[in-house]
């Protein structure tokens, strides 16, 4: 044993990230939610986001996202970000983009409901 942790290796403490889906689940599962084990996952979808820039066709993006996650019958949230830090931390260069699991499925074109879901169905969801 080290005496005033002089000796202790600095990577020995094993950090584990916040929750990526932000469903409150324990940060222990947080690795795990890129997999859908999230405990309010459905189908493997634990969170869906639309990125824009807040224009007509980046909300109308979102609004044909909602429309595809209700006709799923999905209990996901579909979250807006039009924050172009956050945007930017995706890699996206063209909008509007849609985020299925912190993972970039679609970006640059308006999906209409019907194309959303059957991006998803492709997407293994």
């Amino acid at each position: 044993m080290a005496l005033f942790n002089f000796g202790k290796k600095r990577n020995e403490e094993k950090k584990i990230p916040d929750c990526a889906c932000s469903c409150g689940c324990p940060t222990i599962e947080a690795e795990q939610v890129i997999n859908g084990c999230c405990s309010e996952a459905k189908d493997g979808i634990c969170c869906i986001k639309v990125l824009g820039s807040g224009c007509k066709s980046c909300h109308e993006q979102y609004e044909n996202t909602k429309q595809a996650v209700k006709d799923l019958g999905l209990s996901a949230e579909v979250e807006y970000i039009t924050d172009m830090q956050k945007v930017m931390e995706y890699g996206v260069m063209s909008m509007p983009a849609i985020v299925v699991n912190e993972k970039v499925v679609a970006m640059g074109k308006v999906l209409k409901p019907n194309d959303v879901i059957t991006l998803l169905h492709k997407a293994g969801f």
